[in-house]
């Protein structure tokens, strides 16, 4: 790859894509702009679920809406599903993806990863994290909150539009209540 393309991966479960993301990816683009940046939804594979209630698809039209709301561009957006093989994971990653020399995570487990496979990894600032942090999004979601605090407008519309507050509330009364569908 010649020096003057470079990539960055940045890697999130994105449930959903809220305010703190869209800062942590604007101060990424702002640092590195000719950097192109790769975001990784991880966690693909998972959805309906308390910690992980929106589809891959879902989650890469609430990044897609938020990054078009905030006019960044030279973005792609990739589905990161598990492995479930941690030592096999960064490997699937690297024939998922086109090179990429950075990595940006705050998560222990992925950080470790990536580095013990030779990369550079850089944490995110972490932005209003008291209110801007996934569980408690999803929180005021199950709530019936509006999301005007989490949400930008564009991906607060979507995250309407699919049902998400009523399908929180489903998976919260779900977890209360450790019965499933059809339970």
């Amino acid at each position: 790859m010649s020096a003057a393309l470079q990539r960055g991966l940045f890697v999130g479960r994105f449930q959903p894509f809220h305010r703190g993301h869209l800062r942590a990816i604007e101060a990424v683009r702002a640092a590195r702009p000719a950097e192109r940046l790769i975001i990784g939804i991880g966690s693909a594979q998972e959805s309906y679920t308390i910690q992980n209630p929106f589809t891959a698809g879902e989650r890469f039209d609430m990044i897609d809406r938020g990054l078009v709301e905030a006019g960044i561009e030279g973005v792609s957006i990739v589905p990161l599903p598990d492995v479930n093989q941690h030592a096999l994971w960064v490997p699937y990653v690297e024939g998922m993806l086109p090179a990429f020399e950075r990595v940006y995570t705050n998560n222990p487990l992925t950080r470790g990863l990536f580095e013990d496979a030779g990369y550079t990894v850089e944490g995110t600032e972490m932005y209003e994290r008291e209110k801007w942090v996934g569980v408690g999004v999803r929180a005021a979601l199950a709530r019936g909150e509006p999301m005007d605090p989490y949400l930008t407008p564009a991906v607060a519309r979507f995250v309407e539009s699919i049902g998400g507050a009523a399908r929180m509330k489903l998976l919260s009364r779900t977890a209360e209540t450790g019965r499933g569908p059809g339970g």
